[in-house]
């Protein structure tokens, strides 16, 4: 097995907050580290194994793209070498996995833009012929692309609790009409530029969720990460077929063997903590299609 960082302990910096996969240290006044861990989130619940070499790929991953799609929002790269700003003996714990962003105000919504139907959106349009309030045609099956991208926000909920689908009315009422129109138009076209782009690689980009906070001057600017493994459904376009789950290159992976996994007794897991151990051979068959998918987006051979 490949070595994994579960924690990070840099001590050189102030700890702000440890997320389910993230992990943030002040870097002065305006500035923070961001550590992206191997640690795996599925259902809302942290893994015990951490998934060897799944930080650096998400962070240089999110790289990526904030440069593809500088020219349709600001992001929150500050440019600053993330081994500068901690102590030497830290350096490999921040090593392609970091970034040294601006801090920004959370808004807190997760824009969800779906291109076809997929995971809850596709368990939401079973049970009510359209997602977060979105009608949509009928007879549509699971896999299918959907007439155009729809944006369909959450709730950005608390470690440890499940984010939930809202309409774009209950959105407007949690932070504004006119910054949940801005949000809105602004997932759509990041959306569409990137999976046009995903497109000439052989792969679907069956939907994301993007991040955003202020700026000190209210400047509405693109954050976290973006279409990553872990915000992202992205399957092989050789590969799809209406009316089956295809392969993907993410964690569904994973969410597919919890759902599979049963206890001695027969019992399904809750999906509440503690989560079941992940096999050995998941883990590894986890790292190999995040790495796949980084590689053929990129262009590059991931080190």
């Amino acid at each position: 097995m490949l070595t994994a960082l579960y924690e990070s302990s840099i001590h050189s910096l102030p700890l702000l907050a440890r997320g389910k996969v993230r992990e943030n240290y002040a870097v002065g006044q305006d500035l923070m580290l961001m550590v992206a861990t191997d640690r795996l989130s599925a259902f809302d619940v942290i893994m015990n194994e951490p998934i060897p070499e799944k930080g650096q790929i998400l962070s240089q991953m999110a790289q990526f793209w904030f440069e593809k799609l500088k020219s349709i929002v600001p992001n929150h790269l500050s440019g600053i070498d993330p081994a500068t700003v901690v102590s030497a003996n830290e350096v490999e714990q921040v090593r392609g996995r970091s970034m040294v962003v601006k801090k920004l105000k959370p808004v807190m919504i997760e824009a969800v833009v779906r291109g076809y139907l997929a995971g809850s959106g596709w368990k939401e349009y079973q049970q009510t012929g359209g997602i977060c309030g979105i009608r949509l045609p009928p007879r549509l099956e699971l896999a299918s692309q959907l007439p155009e991208a729809i944006f369909t926000p959450a709730t950005k909920a608390p470690a440890g609790e499940h984010d939930q689908n809202i309409s774009f009315s209950s959105m407007s009422n949690l932070i504004g009409l006119e910054l949940a129109d801005q949000i809105c138009t602004i997932s759509l076209r990041l959306y569409a530029q990137a999976a046009e782009f995903a497109l000439t690689k052989g792969i679907i980009i069956a939907d994301t969720k993007f991040e955003f906070g202020l700026d000190e001057y209210g400047t509405l600017t693109l954050m976290d990460e973006v279409l990553t493994p872990d915000s992202s459904r992205f399957w092989a376009l050789e590969a799809w077929q209406v009316g089956v789950s295809p392969p993907s290159y993410d964690k569904q992976f994973v969410r597919d063997w919890l759902e599979a996994w049963r206890d001695a007794n027969g019992n399904p897991w809750p999906k509440t903590a503690p989560a079941p151990h992940l096999p050995v051979g998941i883990i590894e068959q986890t790292t190999a299609k995040y790495r796949q998918v980084y590689e053929r987006l990129t262009d590059k051979v991931f080190v």
